[in-house]
């Protein structure tokens, strides 16, 4: 309840109101006091006048009026002159002497409190005004115990009072916040869990119906999100299925290639001149269709093996990407050369390293080719203290702006034409399966470089 929106708007607006009554208490108090004592006042006018319309005036009259003024003696100025009108014996002097003509309010509310704060009755002296302009001064002397006592009445009335203002106040407000924001809340709370429960159903998205200004433009913007969340999830939805497709075709796409493949071993071996000159394009055709279906197959499994690392002659390994990429092109069409290290041994899974060299040499030798202009493929390694850097660059045209946006994402980053744009891909996974990165440095007309940087160091 107390850690509830509703439960602590109760609490805040009982102290909020308690604060305001006691902001109030403080000079109602005060003026409490001042209108008591200027009673007192009055009162000993009316018995002084009385006093003065008769000649003569027994004792035990004087001490009746008295009595009923509440003070011991009245002192009136008429003219210039002093006249003690009534008196009694004083149980004990005089401590202090307030006038009432003059005072300010800061002046009655200090002498207020020190009054509530003063347990021992005293006995004082005031002075005022006489009312009807009846003399220039009156002056009583009274004890303060039925003072502090009314005033002691008087505050537990006003806070008695302010007690029950404050609990109408917090509750009318307990039911208003439950009327106007804890239900649209709660009905907010109540569509995001039923979303929750099945996001693809549209059905499920929130109208927003809120007649409060914030909480309808949050009913909106959390409508604007699931409509768009709903949306992704169908796309990825069919996305999957697709992938599932596919994986299927190429799984069996592969087998049926993997047949023609062992053909065209056999056509390799005829003699009929025409027939050499195509059989190596045909057997070059038929292994990029095994390897585009061996890559689909491998991405589709959402995870690739984890590195088996161990020390690797990086010059053994360029070499071989080098010699089996020499076999696809034409003599003149694409040089390639390296700049490696002979010494230079990194720590790598081997197989997992040809596959990202091959896949960037593979897609720079193809954007060569496709541009029609002879080019060249660089290999260069070097080694700092903390990593080994790979770089693999080449003079070709460069890679278009979309590739450029949609590098590293699967079936969107392709470069050449019919490509899925997996190598990639697969590329980045292979490196940060090692602790790397693989990076596009540049890419414009001059050409394109990618950069593997591998870790030196393990993971403690």
């Amino acid at each position: 309840m107390l850690n509830s929106l509703s439960g602590r708007f109760l609490i805040l607006t009982v102290v909020f109101v308690m604060l305001a009554e006691i902001l109030i208490f403080v000079p109602s108090i005060a003026r409490f006091r001042e209108d008591f004592l200027n009673a007192r006042l009055d009162r000993s006018q009316i018995a002084s006048l009385a006093l003065l319309a008769s000649d003569e005036i027994s004792d035990d009259l004087q001490k009746e009026l008295l009595q009923n003024a509440g003070v011991f003696n009245v002192v009136l100025r008429r003219n210039e002159s002093r006249q003690l009108v009534l008196s009694s014996p004083i149980p004990e002097p005089v401590t202090t002497t307030f006038d009432m003509r003059n005072a300010t309010a800061f002046e009655l509310i200090r002498d207020a409190m020190a009054r509530l704060a003063t347990p021992e009755p005293q006995v004082i002296r005031v002075m005022g005004e006489p009312s009807r302009m009846a003399g220039l001064l009156i002056e009583v002397t009274l004890d303060t115990s039925d003072l502090r006592a009314a005033m002691i009445d008087y505050g537990l009335r006003i806070l008695l009072l302010s007690a029950v203002i404050s609990a109408v106040t917090a509750l009318l407000l307990f039911l208003a916040v439950q009327r106007f924001l804890v239900k649209p809340i709660k009905r907010v709370v109540g569509h995001m869990q039923s979303y929750a429960a099945a996001p693809e159903d549209a059905r499920r998205v929130i109208t927003p119906s809120a007649g409060v200004t914030e909480l309808r433009e949050a009913e909106e913007t959390l409508q604007l999100m699931q409509t768009q969340l709903t949306r992704a999830l169908k796309q990825k939805e069919r996305l999957a299925q697709l992938g599932g497709a596919v994986a299927k075709v190429s799984h069996d796409l592969r087998n049926i290639l993997t047949s023609a493949q062992l053909f065209t071993d056999r056509i390799e071996l005829s003699e009929d001149p025409a027939v050499k000159r195509m059989a190596p394009k045909l057997v070059n055709s038929i292994t990029r269709a095994v390897h585009l279906c061996e890559t689909t197959l491998a991405y589709g499994k959402a995870e690739e093996p984890g590195p088996r690392l161990s020390r690797v002659h990086l010059a053994d390994v360029i070499s071989d990407v080098i010699a089996s990429e020499r076999l696809s092109v034409e003599d003149g069409q694409v040089s390639f050369s390296e700049d490696i290290p002979a010494s230079l041994t990194i720590r790598a899974d081997a197989e997992q390293l040809y596959r990202v060299i091959a896949n960037l040499v593979r897609n720079a030798r193809q954007a060569i080719v496709s541009a029609g202009q002879p080019g060249e493929i660089n290999i260069s390694a070097t080694d700092t203290d903390d990593d080994w850097i790979i770089q693999i660059s080449d003079t070709g045209p460069g890679l278009p702006e979309k590739a450029r946006e949609h590098l590293f994402k699967p079936f969107q980053g392709g470069v050449t034409k019919g490509g899925t744009g997996l190598g990639l891909t697969i590329a980045q996974e292979l490196v940060r399966g090692h602790g790397g990165e693989l990076t596009l440095e540049r890419s414009d007309q001059t050409g394109t470089v990618f950069t593997i940087t591998l870790p030196r160091g393990g993971v403690e």
